[in-house]
């Protein structure tokens, strides 16, 4: 959500979410990786996703930005201060959703590194029937750990594996990635409905 779309201001959204400031030094310590917007094109083709989404790790708005282009109305937060959305939101320490009335999904690329906090904490906050999308490495279906975490929350709904690389970039320096060859990572995007008590199914889009 861009900040012109917003009627409160930065202290109701921290009020409403729960969420606390942070330092310069912590904020200096987290990576940020820009996903190609193509990413949500793949995404919105495959799943239908509610008119509510929150982007949790919105970054300088890759993602956001294309969820509005696509009718969306979105929720932009991130731990940092990116210059778009709402900086200063850890997301991990939120305790509410802004909305309660309405469908709603959470879609991010989460900090890898914190990719099962995002999986569990997202269904903790998210009503029966609301979705989150996590934009991953397809390697997170792998190890004991990931093996212990679907032990404890139902495995996702869904997972879309990208047929061709998409391009994640450090600090969004998408053609500095280009020029060096791009991406020999394999991404997906794993899909969880909450309340849903199915089999995976995977799908390659």
């Amino acid at each position: 959500m861009a900040n012109k779309d917003w009627t409160g201001n930065s202290n109701s959204i921290y009020k409403t979410l729960g969420a606390s400031n942070h330092t310069a030094n912590e904020r200096e310590g987290n990576d940020y990786y820009a996903t190609d917007p193509i990413a949500i094109d793949k995404l919105l083709d495959a799943v239908k996703l509610p008119r509510i989404i929150w982007e949790c790790a919105c970054g300088e708005g890759h993602l956001s930005k294309r969820l509005e282009d696509r009718g969306k109305w979105v929720m932009s937060t991130d731990l940092v201060d990116y210059g778009y959305g709402f900086g200063g939101i850890d997301f991990l320490k939120t305790n509410t959703l802004i909305w309660d009335t309405e469908r709603c999904a959470i879609v991010t690329n989460p900090p890898y590194k914190y990719a099962k906090e995002f999986v569990e904490h997202s269904l903790k906050l998210l009503k029966k029937g609301d979705m989150c999308c996590m934009f991953l490495k397809l390697t997170f279906l792998e190890g004991k750990a990931r093996r212990e975490l679907f032990k404890s929350i139902p495995p996702p709904r869904q997972v879309l594996v990208f047929s061709e690389r998409v391009l994640c970039a450090k600090n969004g320096e998408f053609q500095r990635m280009k020029d060096g060859g791009g991406s020999a990572v394999a991404y997906a995007w794993f899909v969880w409905k909450k309340g849903y008590k199915g089999k995976t199914t995977v799908e390659w889009i």
